[in-house]
This record gives structure tokens, C-alpha cells and sequence, in this order.
């Protein structure tokens, strides 16, 4: 993911720290800890040529990077979905490889939806990416929808009225990227509210450069991280125990899924910061989340520093 890239030299000079934890949280939140809370850690793509060798067998083919990912991670943050509307056919080859497993495909909707010209009159395209959807079954997570980064909120009764047609029996979150978004108090508001009483959920995307998509507010009791890391960087794991601290005090106080995808703008090293962070929400958080195994070094990280 480029979003939000900036030079390996301006790293130090970011202020990586999270917002404090809005007051709207609190009416969204129950206060009380859910006993079975799903917590669910993933990346974006499986197919990664990178890992082969890393954590998948030396030379696997690319028709089996499914297969070996799902003994690493129990999600996937679809961004397939994007570029193709896919049908049965695809779809139940995917949810094959995930058999008698928790694991959850959190498909990003479709581009031609989303980013080609206007949100109205697209009910037929929606319509097809939503007749493959449905074949993810027990495997299927919450559908992501993203805008571009220049729909602003001056075109915010055509995103509402559209979230509006999407089905109600589907779990939805939204990300937006304008910074007009986030700017004004009465815009957010309107934003965070109609999401609520839509029963959706709002993207937080923790990337360098654009840290107002680092917002913190909840609209629904699940949270969809997209965290996005810097090839390893020293502030990569900061960055990770603050949001290990934060995650927990979402679960402590009513969160009842939460989702969490690794984005590197160099996909090659994000099985090592997924172990790092994976070991640190099982030691804090008290889970038993699935972590990559590397090849020749089986259930332990490699060394990062």
C-alpha cells in the first residue's frame, strides 16, 4: 500500500502516537469485556512471491499460496475483489483451502463500483460482485468499502444515500481518504452517526503520512485496523505496542470483533512485524492467535533487529 508513503528519511520526524480515545467511543461501547470476543489478524494479498521460502515451501506454486497462508493467519483483507468481480467458481476454491478453520475473507468491493465515476446507478455491477460474495458462506468477514482519496464530503449524500441500498444481513466497513473528512467536527459527525445508524463500521487506517485516517472513533462494537508499516522500521514496533495497548482497551471495554490487516509498502517483511505483533496481543491480550511460521525456524520469529 503507497497510501500515505513518505521517505525512509522522514520517518523520525513523524508523530506516530494515536489520538486519544474519543468520548463518541462511549456510546458505542458497553463498558463490560465479551467474554468470546473474535479477534481475527491478517494481511491484504496471500500472493506474495516474496514468502516463498520465508513462510512457504521453496518453490510453491502460486495456485498454493492459499493453502499455505491460511496455517499463518485466520483473515485476509481481500484486495482481489477490487480488481475482478469474482464468481462461485473462484470463490469456493478459495473457502476450500480455509475447511474446518476459523477464518474469515474480508472482500474490499469492487472498483467499478467504487472509484469509476458515480456512486448512483451502479445497482447491476453491485449486484454481480454481490452474487459471488454470498459464496464465501461461514468464511465471509465484513465487506470493505473504500472511496478514492478525492471523493470529499461535498459528494456525502451520494456515499449516504448508496450505503443506504446495501444489504442489511452484511457487515460493512467504510473507509474514507479525503482529509475534508476528518477536518471539520460537524462533517466527522455527520459521518460517524449516519455509519452508526446504518450499522457500519468506519476504516482506521494507521499510515505515515495521512495520520488524521489514524482516528480512533468506533460507529459499531467491531474495529477494521488497516496498519501500514515501514519495511521494519524502529518505529514499526512502537507502533505496534501502542496499538496493542489500545486494542486492549477496546476489548476490555465491550469490543466484540476486531480485525486487524498488515500492509507494508514492502509486502516482504510483514510475516516478521505480523509475529512481533502476534506475540505481543497474545501475551497482553491474552489470545492464542495463529502467527507465520518461517521456513527452517518454525513457530519463532526471526530476528529483527
Amino acid at each position: 500500500m503507497d497510501f500515505g508513503r513518505v521517505p525512509e528519511n522522514e520517518l523520525d520526524q513523524v508523530d506516530f502516537s494515536l489520538p486519544p480515545e474519543p468520548s463518541f467511543n462511549t456510546t458505542i461501547l458497553s463498558g463490560k469485556k465479551i467474554k468470546d470476543a473474535k479477534v481475527y489478524l491478517g494481511c491484504a494479498k496471500w500472493g506474495r512471491t516474496e514468502w516463498v521460502g520465508k513462510i512457504y515451501p521453496p518453490k510453491t506454486r502460486e495456485k498454493d499460496f492459499l493453502k499455505h497462508y491460511v496455517h499463518h493467519y485466520n483473515s485476509i483483507e481481500l484486495n482481489a475483489t477490487h480488481y475482478k468481480v469474482y464468481g462461485e467458481g473462484a470463490i469456493t476454491k478459495w473457502i476450500a483451502n480455509a475447511a474446518g478453520k476459523d477464518f474469515k475473507f474480508c472482500p474490499k468491493m469492487y472498483q467499478g463500483v467504487t472509484h469509476r465515476g458515480s456512486l448512483k446507478g451502479k445497482q447491476f455491477i453491485t449486484n454481480e460482485f454481490f452474487r459471488g460474495i454470498i459464496y464465501f458462506k461461514e468464511f465471509l468477514g465484513p465487506i470493505f468499502v473504500q472511496v478514492s482519496d478525492t471523493f470529499s464530503p461535498k459528494r456525502k449524500e451520494e456515499l449516504f444515500d448508496f450505503l443506504r441500498t446495501l444489504p442489511t444481513d452484511l457487515q460493512f466497513f467504510m473507509e474514507v481518504r479525503h482529509p475534508d473528512w476528518f477536518k471539520k467536527d460537524a462533517i466527522r459527525e455527520e459521518l460517524l452517526t449516519t455509519l452508526q445508524s446504518l450499522n457500519m463500521g468506519i476504516v482506521i487506517t494507521d499510515t505515515a503520512g495521512r495520520r488524521d485516517c489514524a482516528h480512533m472513533y468506533l460507529t459499531i462494537p467491531k474495529v477494521f485496523i488497516r496498519y501500514v508499516g515501514n519495511s521494519l522500521h524502529k518505529s514499526d514496533f512502537i507502533r505496534c505496542d501502542v496499538w496493542v495497548q489500545r486494542m486492549k482497551h477496546w476489548l476490555d471495554n465491550g469490543l466484540e470483533e476486531l480485525y486487524f490487516f498488515m500492509h507494508m509498502h514492502d509486502e516482504a517483511t510483514s510475516p516478521e512485524l505480523t509475529v512481533y505483533l502476534a506475540d505481543k496481543m497474545n501475551a497482553e491480550l491474552s489470545l492464542h492467535l495463529i502467527k507465520p511460521s518461517f521456513i527452517g525456524n518454525e513457530g519463532k520469529a526471526l530476528p529483527l533487529f
